[in-house]
């Protein structure tokens, strides 16, 4: 905005508008943001009139407040992805030949993670880097995975629950209604790029609780921002409440931290990789941010045709699950 207010005459009239979704969703019932930042009401009405044929959910908000929504969902988001795709890369792994990394929620990590590095690097630069919102998120994530780890390798079994337990109690509050945004195994079994394992593998899940301390020490409730929500935010909200209202689930996540070394030397490419990411934003390095991402899409690239094709049926089935398609 404040480039168009440089650099337009100042009796232009500026609105802004963005659809909060990628170029493979149906933009039908997902929320298209509208910013009547210095306008009159007809000229607003006409850009309005205009974006009906989309049949999106109009979302009126200032530029600050569009700033901060997007900085709470989409760039932090963003970057746990990123992290697991470099964390992959790093470890010379392709998790759908990995029995720990197939089926259940871990489809949506790798469907979306691929997702992600399928499209263009200035997408999610322009995000994060442009965004004076974002870094303070993107570098809570990556205290939050670093800490979270710390605790893990050093056995500290009292200290991680009481940790994860109080993030849960911040941002999964039980007299909040949040049934209909919880995902099932027999849904997301069905968008494996691997074969499925016999057995289900366990798994820590740093990604996801790092995720959760993250809003919590940010002081941040998810279910505010669902009217904003891209597809891919309701995906990993999805699947961070599937984790935290599974008692049981949530027990395996936490023991397999302090009793299972086979995840240490992911855990630690993963650290790593939120940090590097983390850094990249928080120096606006827009040449560094490019070089680490296309170095990550060329090691991915030859899965992505089908990894787009299962991932936007993926997300189409779950959204319409939630009944948020």
């Amino acid at each position: 905005m404040a480039a168009f207010e440089k650099h337009l005459p100042p009796g232009t009239d500026i609105v802004s508008c963005h659809s909060l979704h990628g170029p493979g969703v149906d933009p039908k019932g997902q929320p298209l943001v509208l910013i009547q930042h210095r306008a009159s009401q007809p000229s607003f009405n006409m850009v309005e009139n205009m974006l009906s044929c989309l049949h999106s959910k109009h979302v009126r908000l200032s530029a600050e407040e569009h700033d901060r929504i997007t900085a709470d969902t989409q760039a932090v988001t963003h970057a746990a992805f990123l992290s697991m795709g470099t964390a992959w890369a790093a470890g010379k792994q392709f998790p759908w030949e990995i029995p720990r990394y197939i089926g259940g929620i871990e489809n949506v990590k790798i469907n979306v993670t691929l997702r992600i590095y399928s499209n263009k690097w200035h997408v999610y630069a322009g995000l994060a880097i442009l965004n004076p919102s974002a870094k303070k998120q993107i570098r809570q994530y990556a205290e939050s995975a670093t800490e979270l780890f710390t605790l893990m390798l050093n056995g500290h079994r009292k200290e991680l629950r009481e940790r994860v337990e109080s993030a849960k109690a911040a941002v999964f509050d039980e007299g909040v209604d949040t049934d209909d945004l919880l995902l099932r195994d027999d849904v997301l079994d069905r968008f494996s790029l691997g074969e499925l394992p016999p057995e289900r593998v366990k798994n820590n899940h740093l990604s996801l609780l790092a995720m959760v301390d993250c809003w919590w020490k940010l002081g941040i409730v998810p279910y505010r921002h669902m009217i904003c929500s891209t597809p891919l935010f309701r995906l990993w909200l999805g699947i961070t409440q599937y984790l935290f209202r599974n008692p049981e689930l949530l027990d395996e996540a936490l023991n397999t931290a302090i009793e299972d070394p086979s995840f240490r030397s992911d855990d630690l490419h993963f650290v790593i990789a939120a940090q590097i990411w983390s850094e990249l934003v928080r120096f606006g390095n827009m040449d560094g941010y490019r070089q680490k991402f296309e170095e990550i899409q060329n090691y991915f690239a030859p899965r992505f045709p089908g990894a787009i094709k299962i991932g936007n049926e993926m997300i189409k089935t779950i959204l319409e699950k939630t009944g948020t398609g």
